[in-house]
């Protein structure tokens, strides 16, 4: 997110491009495949986190509400396979070896949308969708709170330095492109720091589709669950990861760097410290909206 005038020691952000190992361009089709002959894992075929990663062998996905945002995240757009991750400027992200998919979502034309924002992005888009209009707000690291049935209605926010305030507007506000405003007002004034506190925390036995591993600090982090299956015979549960990271990007599906062959997916079971190709979170960093 930029560094705007208001609050200049209180924006916290995801931490620079600075890579764990050397730069490797995407696997190409052949080699994915040979690498994951049994599990069969990347449907290179599909175009939804659904249709596009297989569950590990003796593992399933659980039945989802239609409307929930459990099952709109399982069901995101992807950009066809061996997509690269592209920042928000159109350059290719320095690391092109974090990733197996990308979500076929805009990323915007200015530095906004890093890591936190994009998953107060998501979450946005589907309240958005299911017209849930009043339960779309989030805090700026102030306090103040961005509450987008006030934007809606007419309102915008007014920063004059460290004053922030509501003021009335005579622009039009129910469209889709003023709600992508309004968030970007958020991306703007909100960050790790401001979600983590939102956010309440949960155990991590109990993790649902939609819930964040979350750092506030400068740096923190913050990613996304979007996926989770289940082995039948041992009640294992395993999960799929989405970031986007800094400078502003793509959202894009993480590898597992600790095992090729069961990449993307995550074991619950991953100990005290779960390792993501640019982040290492704690069991303690899981939250729920």
């Amino acid at each position: 997110m930029l560094l705007f005038p208001l609050f200049p020691f209180l924006l916290f952000f995801c931490k620079n491009e600075n890579p764990k190992t050397e730069e490797v361009e995407i696997l190409p089709k052949a080699e994915i495949v040979k690498r994951t002959p049994v599990e069969k894992i990347i449907d290179t075929s599909g175009f939804s986190i659904k249709t596009r990663i297989n569950p590990p062998s003796g593992y399933a996905r659980e039945k989802l509400t239609e409307n929930s945002f459990q099952n709109y995240l399982l069901n995101l757009p992807l950009k066809p396979h061996g997509t690269p991750v592209f920042l928000y400027n159109k350059e290719k992200k320095y690391r092109q070896n974090v990733h197996v998919a990308v979500i076929d979502m805009d990323t915007g034309k200015r530095d906004l949308q890093q890591c936190a924002d994009a998953v107060m992005r998501l979450r946005a888009e589907y309240l958005f969708g299911q017209k849930q209009y009043e339960n779309i707000h989030f805090n700026f690291t102030n306090g103040f709170n961005a509450d987008y049935g006030k934007w809606r209605s007419g309102n915008r926010i007014s920063v004059k330095g460290n004053q922030v305030k509501w003021a009335s507007s005579n622009s039009e506000s129910t469209s889709y492109k003023s709600f992508r405003k309004y968030l970007d007002m958020v991306f703007g004034y909100a960050g790790t720091w401001s979600l983590a506190k939102e956010l309440r925390m949960i155990n991590i036995a109990e993790m649902q589709i939609g819930d964040v591993f979350i750092q506030g600090g400068s740096p923190g982090h913050a990613i996304i669950v979007v996926d989770m299956a289940v082995n039948k015979s041992t009640n294992k549960k395993v999960f799929l990861l989405a970031q986007s990271y800094m400078p502003a990007q793509d959202i894009h599906i993480l590898k597992n760097p600790n095992n090729n062959n069961f990449s993307p997916w995550y074991d619950l079971d991953f100990g005290e410290i779960i390792e993501t190709p640019e982040w290492d979170f704690k069991r303690g960093d899981l939250k729920r909206f």
